[in-house]
């Protein structure tokens, strides 16, 4: 039996989910990344291929809402889902389609969806 790597395991899922989630101009795709610090989200247009909005655990606004006194990669995620969630509403989007990026809805993941659709994004 052949033992599979974990990035190969994500890398199938991904598929998998990419293969049911498009995004359009009337409803753009959130997609999520993560690192083992950092976090990062936007909000992609397939059909043009464009990124409309971006943010990251490394955006500057994200630094200074969070200050020194953090306590986590889940407040950083939060963090960075209000900022997307506000910057898509800024530019008139409202509805996204979520792309896990095959990871587990669980986490990080699961606290950024959270703070979006908290700042007015619907999935």
């Amino acid at each position: 039996m052949k033992i599979a790597s974990r990035k190969s395991k994500k890398n199938l899922r991904h598929k998998r989910v990419r293969k049911q989630i498009n995004g359009s101009a009337n409803r753009p795709r959130l997609s999520v990344f993560k690192s083992s610090k950092h976090i990062y989200a936007q909000i992609i247009d397939d059909v043009n291929m464009s990124t409309l909005v971006s943010a990251s655990s490394l955006t500057p606004k994200v630094i200074e809402s969070l200050g020194k006194d953090t306590s986590g990669k889940i407040d950083t995620a939060i963090a960075v889902g209000k900022l997307l969630g506000e910057l898509a509403l800024a530019k008139g989007i409202k509805t996204v389609s979520f792309d896990r990026g095959g990871y587990p809805f669980h986490g990080r993941v699961k606290s950024l969806a959270d703070a979006a659709r908290e700042a007015g994004l619907k999935f």
